[in-house]
């Protein structure tokens, strides 16, 4: 079909269906990639990071970043054998990242741990206690949070889809990925509300639908359901399922409820199977057009999708509800990281009055 587009076998919806055979030969054949050499050389042992991955259920952005990782540790080693390497060469690694690429503390953590997934699961050769190694410092960042007003002027210069979504990311708490993946049937308006599945960490949240955007948000359903319908027609109508659904479920890729809220405005061809399915929208259409209202409405802080999320915590906290349930929102696994946004709530200082002000 003329119309659809083809998915890449590293699309992160499809990557983790793709055999990991077939996974690590498209990596491997990369051009110009510097660790091309590294994937061809030890194949096998890639394939094995996959399967014990996938046996877990790591999500497929962590699949493919603890493969960079693994792949990049073994091409800092010369290219040797990981069975040769132990903890020495492992310290000497994440100092290098942390002294010589200057990396993020995150960053060097996330390494960190795809290295102990590898040798603990894969080479079942537990790492142990590495002992002390150069840890990376980054300054501790407050979350950019908007005022209400600010929020207001933001949507002011949206319109349509983009601004519906835009106005559940701040609405909802939603992360962005939650948003863009959202099915039909995770919209209760019975209940007002919308049940975040499958979202970061493998958990399952609920959050509120605002009013205002009750009608709008069936509108749009609306014409979705007529997309999906004229897709039915052609001999289409199909969309991805998760989890092995589809085996599950054979007639399940077409009904109502699986379809995504925010479809994309082009089929797609699973490179898998060969089917042609309708998949969500593209995230970076969202992520511009937020970063766009905020320059037209002349705000100077960093805006993107994620301040919204911010600013939806933080505007919460301010209205008198307690953290424990601003963390169960943002499905935050532990209070401490929902505390950051006690930060505005002590305002000018921790609350101390400058002595300026008492002139």
């Amino acid at each position: 079909m003329d119309s659809a587009a083809s998915l890449t076998e590293s699309h992160p919806t499809v990557a983790a269906g793709t055999a990991v055979k077939k996974t690590i030969d498209h990596l491997s054949n990369i051009k110009r990639s510097k660790l091309t050499a590294v994937r061809k050389l030890h194949t096998d042992i890639l394939e094995q990071l996959l399967v014990e991955l996938r046996t877990r259920r790591y999500s497929i952005r962590t699949e493919q970043s603890y493969e960079s990782w693994v792949t990049r540790f073994i091409s800092f080693c010369g290219n040797q054998e990981p069975e040769t390497l132990g903890s020495g060469e492992v310290v000497s690694f994440l100092q290098h990242l942390a002294v010589q690429r200057n990396v993020a503390e995150s960053t060097q953590n996330q390494a960190l741990n795809a290295l102990v997934f590898f040798y603990d699961k894969v080479l079942k050769q537990p790492l142990g206690n590495i002992g002390d190694f150069a840890r990376a410092k980054r300054p501790r960042r407050l979350p950019v949070v908007l005022t209400q007003s600010e929020v207001t002027k933001i949507l002011d210069q949206m319109d349509g889809r983009q601004k519906l979504m835009a106005s559940l990311l701040y609405g909802t708490g939603m992360r962005l990925m939650d948003c863009v993946r959202l099915r039909v049937q995770d919209i209760d308006f019975g209940y007002q509300q919308i049940v975040i599945r499958d979202g970061k960490g493998k958990k399952d949240r609920v959050v509120p639908l605002p009013e205002r955007l009750l009608n709008e948000l069936k509108v749009h359903l609306e014409a979705v359901r007529k997309i999906h319908d004229t897709d039915l027609e052609k001999g289409f109508g199909e969309t991805y399922l998760p989890n092995a659904f589809d085996q599950k479920s054979p007639n399940g890729a077409k009904e109502w409820g699986w379809q995504y809220v925010f479809p994309s405005g082009r089929l797609s061809v699973d490179p898998r199977s060969g089917k042609t399915r309708r998949h969500h929208i593209h995230e970076n259409g969202l992520q511009k057009a937020i970063k766009t209202a905020a320059l037209k409405a002349s705000i100077p802080k960093k805006v993107n999708c994620h301040a919204l999320r911010h600013s939806f915590a933080t505007h919460l906290l301010e209205s008198g509800y307690d953290i424990r349930t601003v963390q169960e929102l943002l499905g935050h696994a532990d209070v401490s990281t929902t505390m950051i946004y006690t930060h505005v709530l002590n305002r000018g200082g921790k609350g101390v009055k400058s002595p300026l002000d008492g002139l």
